[in-house]
């Protein structure tokens, strides 16, 4: 069986005039490879192997917001990078997806990393599937796009009910943190999210 290699930087291979037959050819090409995540929409198919730091802050990102949901008491049901799909015209892999309270058709919110550009290719695809809010972490920030009527609007604090009360930039900073020290972002994040004073 063919290993793929973890490399410290992502490695994307993007075909434009694709179909959704040979996507599902691709896709099905590559059952059983853990780590890699196919995307399509528009005839553009994406192959993303992400690597080391890519994976980094997709966790840290992830069990930050999961203690945000605990600590607040609001249920929640993670669907990691499952592929969400619509027949024919879009399919994506997130790198955290998760429901707010009851499951539904598509997550309420999608999440990816972003070390290579991708164009509006990434927001149309989730627009096709109908993901309420998506959010993009590049480069120390995190850009936040809520879905209203036809297209996604640019927001600076989540509307999904539960994430209401999460301070982005808090957020934001404590990943940011994490890459020095896990132990002192969780710390910071827990104190802030609770509302103690830091020692």
């Amino acid at each position: 069986m063919v290993q793929l290699l973890k490399k410290a930087t992502d490695q994307r291979i993007v075909r434009h005039e694709g179909t959704w037959e040979q996507f599902k050819l691709i896709q099905k090409g590559f059952e059983g490879y853990d780590g890699v995540r196919l995307f399509y929409y528009n005839g553009t198919i994406e192959i993303l192997m992400p690597g080391e730091d890519h994976e980094f802050f997709k966790t840290i990102i992830g069990f930050l917001i999961e203690l945000f949901l605990i600590e607040k008491g609001i249920e929640f049901i993670p669907a990691g990078s499952m592929t969400q799909e619509r027949q024919g015209t879009a399919s994506a892999q997130a790198d955290e997806s998760y429901w707010l309270g009851q499951k539904q058709l598509v997550p309420d919110i999608s999440i990816e990393v972003v070390f290579t550009s991708g164009g509006s290719n990434k927001l149309e695809r989730y627009k096709a599937l109908g993901v309420p809010e998506v959010w993009f972490w590049e480069d120390g920030f995190f850009s936040l796009y809520h879905l209203q009527e036809q297209n996604y609007e640019r927001i600076y604090r989540s509307e999904l009910p539960g994430l209401t009360d999460l301070d982005i930039d808090l957020l934001s900073r404590c990943v940011v943190i994490a890459q020095t020290s896990r132990i002192e972002a969780v710390r910071e994040f827990r104190q802030a999210i609770l509302g103690k004073k830091q020692s």
